[in-house]
């Protein structure tokens, strides 16, 4: 056994200190969070340090350091084998961690710490993780139509542009899209009908822009960059009115589910915050990077991929008598496959935090056992444990979409962790994982269905932008046969 479950033998060694170093304090933690965005960029920031002193697990200053962070100073675990300690709140504290080294202003969630910055044993955690479970449970039969209307509709777009313009924003387009499907899923109510109308999405990114300026980079100058959004926090009074109007329409939308909040024993106005920053901060935020990354990784998959992910879609929807339903997509397996792995190659959360609660025996490959000190902060970067060459082998970097295909690729699948935990696991109320890890999947899939009943196959560039990747199509095939052949 090994010491993510518990037992002696990792106790029984002896375990060698953390190697690493913070450097000078104040200079060096500037210094590195240069690195971090500007010369090197993160993958090379982590993999350098790693090599550097011949380990996974190792100290090092994370970003955004002086001014902003409480303290730079963590012990990263990055490989797939040490990794997991994140998810283990008997080892690990979550207390004011979502963001890390840092916490936004609690002006920006109507003053109060909403679940995501909650310990799971802090009262509130289980009656909000609660009622979110609820809410989804309530609207699990919207998901794939709603999901289809608006995405049936971004297509359409996409065709009109490519026919005008010969390029195609997804990204752009998706912003629009996904923030009203996820009003109309989760509630039954367009976000677009409301007093909102089509300024929903604009409001939510720059919300979401005043949380996270910290630890992203709008690809301007160093020298503006820099004091602009890492050195110190963005005013919240200057997205209060954009949140009020947020709230406005969550606090109406959402009725039934703040009436069972109420009988969970939150009070409602605390809910309907807790309500806007899952929707919004986690849902719409998630699908903002989500989806163009899968989307990217399936267009560099290449025709002939597309052709077995089409011809497995149609063949179930002709079984389901030419409907998606639950059941015909839960047939597709290397579409699921796909998603898996996009969402192993780009997360989208790379950075996971824990303080340890007590001192702690972690093990990285090759059985070494490091020391950790209760207090110690612990970060993960995801990318370098769902990369891990150890588990992964030589395409542990490349897009190999039916990886989790068959029995010896499921077991492969305790290894993605996308979703703060194991993909094997399920989310509780106890837990820390994404409530929502079941629709997120469930949402790629349905984008690669929308696609394959409509095209044989696609062309898209890709490049990055502020969240992830952004990705522009070039050229679409329309289908020549199934359901929506012309």
């Amino acid at each position: 056994m090994d010491q993510e479950s518990g037992s002696g033998e990792v106790s029984r060694r002896v375990p060698r200190p953390v190697p690493g170093s913070y450097g000078v304090p104040f200079i060096s933690a500037i210094r590195d969070r240069l690195d971090f965005y500007y010369l090197q960029g993160q993958d090379k920031y982590f993999e350098s340090r790693v090599d550097k002193y011949g380990s996974t697990v190792v100290r090092m200053n994370v970003p955004p350091g002086p001014f902003m962070a409480r303290d730079p100073r963590v012990v990263a675990v990055l490989d797939a084998k040490s990794f997991p300690v994140l998810f283990d709140v008997t080892k690990v504290e979550k207390k004011n961690l979502f963001t890390g080294t840092y916490m936004p202003s609690t002006s920006l969630t109507g003053g109060h710490r909403v679940c995501a910055y909650l310990d799971p044993s802090e009262p509130n955690h289980g009656k909000v993780k609660q009622l979110l479970f609820s809410l989804l449970a309530s609207r699990k039969d919207a998901f794939i139509p709603a999901f289809r209307t608006h995405f049936s509709s971004l297509l359409a777009t996409v065709e009109s542009q490519l026919v005008l313009a010969g390029k195609s924003d997804f990204n752009a387009l998706n912003d629009a899209t996904s923030f009203e499907f996820i009003g109309d899923a989760y509630f039954g109510v367009r976000p677009s009908a409301s007093d909102l109308g089509t300024t929903g999405p604009t409001k939510a990114a720059k919300w979401l822009i005043w949380q996270l300026h910290p630890l992203v980079t709008l690809g301007l100058p160093m020298i503006l960059e820099e004091p602009l959004l890492h050195t110190v926090h963005l005013p919240p009074i200057l997205v209060s009115r954009d949140y009020k109007a947020l709230y406005k329409y969550f606090s109406a939308a959402a009725g039934p589910a703040l009436d069972t909040a109420e009988s969970l024993g939150l009070p409602r106005e605390e809910a309907c915050h807790n309500l806007l920053f899952a929707t919004v901060f986690n849902s719409y935020g998630g699908l903002k990077v989500l989806l163009p990354g899968v989307l990217a990784r399936i267009a560099g998959a290449g025709e002939k991929f597309h052709k077995k992910l089409a011809a497995e879609i149609r063949a179930a929807v002709e079984d389901a008598g030419g409907k998606v339903t639950m059941a015909a997509v839960e047939k597709m397996e290397l579409t699921k496959s796909a998603v898996w792995e996009a969402l192993r190659l780009d997360p989208p959360v790379k950075f996971q935090y824990g303080r340890a609660k007590a001192d702690l025996s972690i093990e990285s490959h090759d059985d070494k056992v490091f020391a950790v000190k209760k207090g110690e902060m612990l970060f993960g970067y995801q990318p370098c444990a769902t990369r891990d060459p150890r588990v992964f082998g030589a395409t542990a970097r490349e897009f190999v979409g039916d990886r989790f295909v068959g029995d010896e690729g499921m077991k492969l699948l305790q290894y993605v962790y996308w979703s703060n935990g194991r993909e094997t696991e399920n989310p509780g109320v106890g837990d820390k994982q994404c409530p929502g890890k079941n629709l997120v999947v469930l949402v790629g899939r349905l984008l690669l269905v929308e696609l394959f009943l409509r095209y044989d196959t696609f062309t898209a560039g890709a490049g990055t932008d502020l969240l992830g990747t952004k990705v522009e199509f070039t050229a679409v095939t329309k289908a020549t046969s199934g359901p929506e052949a012309a």
